[in-house]
């Protein structure tokens, strides 16, 4: 097939180029505007108690989770003075007045609740919620935020937004503006270094080439699919770093290959053939694996985590599919010019003398020393993993200075309750016959619950055990009778019972939130109830995302392991990749518990640690990091096999393998590290948590696990590397992806008659004597890092 796809590629190469320029330019015009097309919403399973609760809320009592939070600060410092009373009152009749505004409550209308006034009586809250769904909310809060932000009424009141509503509108916009600066330092940077490892400018500017019509591509698919389901705009950062750096990563591989082959002798045409007939049979297998461990984020419910994958898997097949059709076109057209404005070359030396060679040889000279001392560095550095804490991102992902950031660490610092984190209850079930005396009693239980402000009935507000103490009043005590405001009854639905609400006095996003969660639901109640508000949420999106992971971790293992059997007819080899890759997963994450949620080195990266990483982070990290690290396995694995499989014992073969591929796998790591750490440089601290954890997890794989624990284990393995059980074995031979090919025939006759199917070797950057007898660059990379 790629023996027919090469001289496809190569002998229309004119057309295949048209082709895809007309490609890209339709993906732009289709696909460029996709950001208005996706959602910003998409962090909540709709299965989970908490959802349906918000459905009861919405369709029985017309209510919601508050969303907004306006911060009023009195100018003359007293919130109770006449003036700042009257401004406070029409501040909270004019947002009630606004279309799709509903349950406004404020200090001023609470009868001048104290849990809604700070300590020092300068500052008041209004609360209220926008409706409809998050990208119905993401358009209301940017049209009234403005608005409200400069009302003043005179010197009487200033107020400020904040809320879920106006956090997550400006999040988007921040993540859009460093998405754009994290392009313009990634690219430059990255061409840069291509031009240092080529040494070559138009070689160099290839993988950029690929990279922007791998992207471009995507955008196209995303946009389709935003029509038929729902598709997170932040699917967007990893469309654009996934698909630079795999469109990188295959198109160094494929360009490095198609150099080597003219520097043998070989025609433009037929060098794009062999090229795609060696390092595209690694960079097909690449593509699939990565697609397939991107797969596995469909098994969750969160159109977040979703969206992942739609994007993900498009990058992936996508850089596959130019990286073989586009770039075979482009090589053979261009001929010995992709060497162009060479700047610089550089002497290569024997494999036997290279340092990748040395450092191979010298670790399997002592590989139990060597894997026991680089395992013990891997768990010392995953050990804070075993603390992980997931949390849902609030205010403080923003910067400090942010609107949304101001307001929320204002109502954390001064306030002693937690307004827009309240819990509501509701009827599971339509109820009847509840006596006003039973949702009493029930509000009082709930009332009496540690870290509950106040708790808010039909039958009126009661005093909550977390304030009881700072305003003078019991646990449970009726501050507030039902007939004080008209709002209490709309805690009663005909024919479906009373709901109530818990405002708490803690962090929502805390372990204290997520224990009255659960205290709350312990709760007897006099009717089957159901729990939702921001803790809630909390709690059942931890169970829903840890219910599902052992499957996607299984999904993810099996296609791998099947994958690579597929590949190399061995169980041995699936099964070291697979632990291996755990182990350096493990410490990536217990880094990043070490830094993100425990706040070591937040003021060196300007974030504000919460007690927990983002709960869908480490699942999507993990998915993307295990399909790049496979990646740079398929890499090495495939040379160390060609080198076995032509009579190399294990130790040569493996030394000589890791020096054929340690410089394109530490090449290629620096490459998309660079791009992942323009993405560590935003502002957004899940954005910048994902930046730096896959860097770290690109950098640690490429420069400890090649090059440490896997010629260790290697060695330690011998030959039963390459076993398998005999019936598996013979349908390997039978079936089984890797072939033997004779690169003697160029594929002129456009027929696959010079394959001879079996499992002996998958050649991916065979190196040998050119025709002057020489020795020649297996990648070659003209202007490579060297053999130092």
């Amino acid at each position: 097939m790629l023996t027919r796809l090469a001289n496809l590629a190569t002998r229309r190469s004119r057309l295949v180029i048209v082709v895809a320029v007309l490609f890209v330019a339709l993906a732009g015009a289709l696909g460029g505007g996709v950001a208005d097309s996706l959602t910003s919403g998409g962090f909540d399973d709709p299965s989970t108690e908490s959802a349906r609760a918000e459905d009861v809320l919405a369709d029985q009592f017309d209510t919601g989770v508050p969303n907004v939070v306006l911060l009023a600060t009195a100018a003359n410092g007293d919130i109770d003075s006449p003036v700042a009373t009257e401004a406070g009152l029409a501040l909270t009749g004019e947002l009630a007045a606004e279309p799709g505004v509903t349950d406004v409550v404020s200090y001023w209308s609470e009868g001048n609740a104290p849990p809604l006034r700070n300590d020092d009586a300068s500052r008041a809250l209004v609360i209220a919620r926008i409706e409809g769904d998050d990208d119905q909310v993401e358009a209301r809060i940017e049209e009234l935020a403005p608005r409200l932000q400069h009302r003043g009424d005179g010197d009487a009141l200033q107020v400020e937004v904040g809320g879920f509503a106006q956090v997550f509108h400006e999040v988007g916009n921040t993540i859009e503006e460093d998405l754009l600066k994290a392009e313009m330092i990634a690219l430059p940077i990255t061409l840069i270094l291509l031009v240092l490892i080529f040494g070559s400018v138009v070689a160099a500017s290839l993988p950029l080439l690929v990279g922007i019509m791998t992207i471009f591509g995507t955008f196209l698919v995303l946009q389709l699919l935003s029509g038929v389901t729902d598709v997170s705009i932040y699917a967007l950062n990893l469309t654009t770093a996934l698909g630079l750096g795999l469109a990188i990563d295959y198109s160094l591989f494929v360009v490095s290959r198609f150099r080597e082959e003219l520097r043998a002798g070989h025609e433009p045409r037929p060098a794009a053939v062999r090229t795609v007939r060696t390092a595209g049979r690694t960079v097909a297998f690449s593509a699939l694996t990565v697609a397939a461990s991107l797969c596995a984020t469909l098994v969750f419910p969160l159109a977040f985590l979703r969206s992942f994958a739609y994007a993900g898997v498009a990058v992936a097949l996508l850089a596959g599919l130019f990286s073989l059709v586009v770039l075979p076109a482009i090589l053979a057209l261009l001929g010995h010019r992709v060497n162009a404005l060479t700047l610089w070359r550089r002497s290569l030396v024997p494999p036997e003398q290279g340092v990748w060679h040395r450092i191979a040889r010298f670790v399997m000279r002592r590989p139990v020393l060597v894997a026991t001392g680089a395992v013990a560095v891997l768990l010392v550095l995953g050990a804070p993993f075993l603390g992980l804490r997931l949390t849902q991102p609030d205010d403080r992902v923003l910067p400090p200075g942010a609107d949304g950031r101001v307001v929320g660490d204002v109502v954390r610092e001064e306030f002693s309750s937690e307004e827009a984190g309240a819990l509501s209850v509701v009827p599971a079930d339509e109820t009847t016959n509840v006596t006003t005396a039973e949702i009493d009693a029930y509000a009082v239980s709930l009332a009496r619950l540690p870290g509950v402000s106040r708790v808010d009935a039909a039958t009126g507000t009661y005093c909550g055990e977390g304030v009881a103490a700072e305003f003078g009043c019991e646990p449970g005590q009726l501050v507030l009778g039902p007939d004080s405001a008209p709002r209490y009854a709309g805690f009663t639905a005909a024919g479906y019972g009373s709901y109530l609400s818990v405002v708490p006095s803690v962090e929502p996003y805390s372990p204290e939130g997520e224990d009255l969660v659960h205290a709350v639901r312990d709760t007897d109640s006099p009717y089957p109830v159901l729990v939702t508000g921001q803790s809630a949420g909390l709690v059942d999106l931890n169970a829903s995302l840890f219910a599902r992971l052992p499957l996607a971790i299984g999904i993810i293992a099996v296609i791998t392991a099947v994958l690579l059997f597929m590949m190399f007819g061995s169980v041995i080899i699936p099964a070291k990749a697979i632990v291996l890759n755990l182990l350096s997963l493990s410490a990536t994450f217990g880094a990043m518990v070490w830094i993100f949620q425990e706040g070591h080195l937040s003021g060196a990266l300007n974030f504000t640690a919460t007690g927990g990483l983002a709960a869908a982070m480490p699942i999507l990290m993990f998915c993307v990091a295990f399909g790049l690290s496979m990646d740079y396995e398929v890499f090495l694995l495939s040379r160390i096999k060609e080198e076995h499989d032509h009579g190399a014992d294990n130790e040569t073969a493996v030394a000589v393998g890791l020096e054929r591929t340690g410089r394109i796998v530490t090449a290629l790591a620096v490459l998309i590290a660079v791009v992942f750490v323009s993405f560590a440089l935003g502002r957004v601290s899940f954005i910048k948590l994902f930046g730096l954890g896959l860097t770290l997890a690109v950098l640690v794989d490429a420069f400890l696990i090649r090059s440490t624990l896997v010629p260790a284990f290697m060695r330690l393995a011998g030959d039963w590397n390459w076993w398998a059980p005999g019936p598996l074995r013979r349908f390997y031979e039978r079936w089984g992806i890797s072939e033997t090919i004779s690169l003697d025939d160029e594929g002129d006759e456009g027929d696959e008659g010079d394959v001879t199917p079996a499992p002996a070797a998958t050649l991916v950057g065979a190196a040998g004597p050119d025709r002057n007898g020489q020795g020649r660059d297996p990648e070659g990379m003209a202007g490579d890092l060297s053999h130092r």
